[in-house]
């Protein structure tokens, strides 16, 4: 079962987020509110996979892309966020997330982003390419 850390200063968001994880082989093991919390709890769990807010407090999620990828290669970000803008979206994708969601977004569209972000992570552990 992959391992799943939400990060959204919205707490309506992240419950969102978890409810849509059920029946999925995904286990939310942390949720935070903003960069710097992420940083910490990623040292502290090690998930497989994160999703990403872009537009947090204190540490935003460019930021926070950046200093997770820098501890681990192999894990999986997908940005799930209200900026749609293509340049932000490029950015993080640059910086290492590996998908992209727009705020609002429904059930469907995020199960299949997560479905897509889970296969390339087996794959990824398989190849050993992160």
């Amino acid at each position: 079962m992959a391992k799943l850390m939400i990060v959204d200063d919205s707490n309506i968001i992240r419950n969102r987020i978890e409810r849509s994880m059920e029946g999925m082989q995904i286990e939310v093991v942390a949720t935070a509110s903003n960069g710097e919390e992420a940083v910490e709890l990623f040292m502290q769990h090690r998930p497989d996979l994160i999703t990403m807010d872009l537009t947090m407090p204190k540490v935003d999620g460019l930021e926070c892309i950046k200093r997770i990828r820098a501890l681990s290669s192999d894990v999986s970000i997908l940005v799930v966020s209200a900026l749609s803008d293509r340049q932000t979206g490029l950015r993080a994708l640059q910086y290492g997330a590996r998908g992209f969601i727009c705020k609002p977004f429904t059930e469907e569209q995020l199960i299949l982003a997560f479905t897509k972000l889970l296969q390339n992570h087996q794959r990824m552990k398989q190849t050993g390419k992160g």
